[in-house]
This record gives C-alpha cells, sequence and structure tokens, in this order.
C-alpha cells in the first residue's frame, strides 16, 4: 500500500485544510471567524465550507443571534475521521514511518 493512499483530495486546497485545522480544535467556528481567521472573502469561504459540507466532512447550522444571521460550522465524525487519516499520512510521508 502506498505511502500517500490516504491523502484526501478534499483536504488539498490550503483554504480546506485550514477550516478543518480551526473545527478540530474547537466545537464549532462560525462564518466571521472563520473568514478573519483565514483572510478570505466570503465568496472564497462559501464556496470552501460547501465544498466540505457536501463531503459531509463539516455541518452547518443557521441560526439568528439577536436580529442578525449567523451561520456556524462544525466537524462531523466522518470529517474528523477522514482528517485524521489524512494528517497521519502526511505525518507518515514527512517523517518516512511506513
Amino acid at each position: 500500500m502506498s505511502i500517500i493512499n490516504n491523502i484526501n483530495k478534499a483536504f488539498d486546497n490550503r483554504i480546506r485544510l485550514g477550516i478543518m485545522s480551526i473545527l478540530m480544535v474547537n466545537e464549532y467556528a462560525d462564518f466571521n471567524m472563520l473568514k478573519n481567521l483565514l483572510d478570505l472573502t466570503d465568496g472564497n469561504l462559501a464556496s470552501h465550507t460547501k465544498a466540505l459540507e457536501t463531503a459531509n466532512y463539516i455541518k452547518v447550522e443557521k441560526q439568528f443571534i439577536g436580529r442578525k444571521p449567523n451561520t456556524r460550522y462544525a466537524t462531523t465524525k466522518l470529517g474528523e475521521l477522514a482528517f485524521k487519516k489524512h494528517i497521519e499520512a502526511l505525518e507518515k510521508l514527512l517523517y518516512n514511518n511506513p
């Protein structure tokens, strides 16, 4: 088995890698938090969160806080597992520990 088999194409992009990294260490993050931490435009963040949502790696919760809409994201169990496998594969590749 190749050491790159568990490298996940969904996390190839640095923005999706960043989104997942933030969500793995936080219970959830809202749109503005992700946008500010990753220094993204609204459209750029929206397209990448949609790709992760489509893969069932993150879940989206829309609510109102006061009168303002708020969108927040959290990892799914599938997303956590896939991301951990991806990171482990990168570590094996970097440190040559098959």
